[in-house]
């Protein structure tokens, strides 16, 4: 793996120069690694050609100690009338340029996702090398939703997840996180990534589940309080600003080589 690092946000009051942290992803055996030391896919510029990744306050189950908890149980005895059921399909059995596969996701994401995602990327993001699976729910034999997942060696990484808003009232979404999760600890993995958490919609993964911590920037936390109140607290930043010093490092990475 590569490891570098591009500047940030600037506030010379403070005497504050963040510089953010990404890493590119030279081999395939890596990526537990590259998980574990806090790194997530970046897919936000389809122009790049390496496998990009962020340095985050991403969030992991330690499968060695994961239990379900009082609110999975919940979750799957409300669930449990439906009958759902769910395959873990390899990625190269599963057809990604299936028009109503990516229809599906484009509705979804343009619904629930806080930017809407484009055909463009969501072709890149089912190309990234690095997918390995894709799970599929079904009840009743109808398609419910998605998770595009990636596995290697004891880690998983569930990425996008997929699903059918009419069924809000069963908690789909929380039982199919719930479903991977679990599934993987029956597998014998080591750890389940579930992705960024910041701000208190993310509350609800760290509320979830037992075994949880939080990358903080240097190593993997279990104080979840402190965690809780770390996203109770982040603070709006410009997005504006935000977007601009994004685009002067896109700019830096797609045009130089690294």
């Amino acid at each position: 793996m590569k490891i570098f690092r591009s500047e940030s946000f600037v506030d010379y009051k403070t005497y504050t120069f963040n510089y953010a942290t990404y890493c590119i992803k030279e081999h395939q055996q890596e990526l537990p690694d590259i998980y574990a030391k806090g790194f997530l896919p970046y897919s936000n510029n389809i122009d790049l050609k390496e496998e990009t990744y962020y340095l985050a306050r991403s969030l992991r189950v330690d499968l060695s100690v994961f239990t379900p908890s009082s609110e999975n149980r919940r979750v799957a005895r409300k669930i449990e009338p439906l009958s759902p059921s769910f395959e873990v399909i390899p990625i190269e059995e599963f057809n990604v340029n299936d028009h109503d596969f990516k229809s599906y996701c484009i509705n979804f994401a343009n619904k629930r996702f806080s930017e809407p995602i484009s055909n463009e990327r969501l072709d890149y993001i089912l190309q990234s090398k690095s997918i390995s699976h894709v799970f599929e729910f079904k009840i009743a034999e109808k398609a419910v939703g998605y998770v595009i997942a990636i596995i290697e060696k004891g880690s998983l990484h569930y990425w996008f997840a997929f699903f059918d808003l009419d069924q809000q009232e069963f908690s789909l979404g929380k039982w199919m996180m719930f479903s991977v999760i679990n599934w993987a600890f029956e597998q014998e993995l080591d750890h389940v990534y579930l992705g960024t958490c910041y701000g208190e919609k993310s509350l609800y993964k760290v509320r979830d589940f037992k075994g949880l911590s939080y990358f903080d920037g240097n190593q993997w936390v279990s104080d979840i309080k402190k965690l809780k109140l770390k996203c109770k607290t982040d603070a709006e930043f410009n997005k504006d600003e935000f977007k601009q010093d994004t685009d002067l490092f896109l700019e830096r990475l797609s045009s130089k080589p690294i």
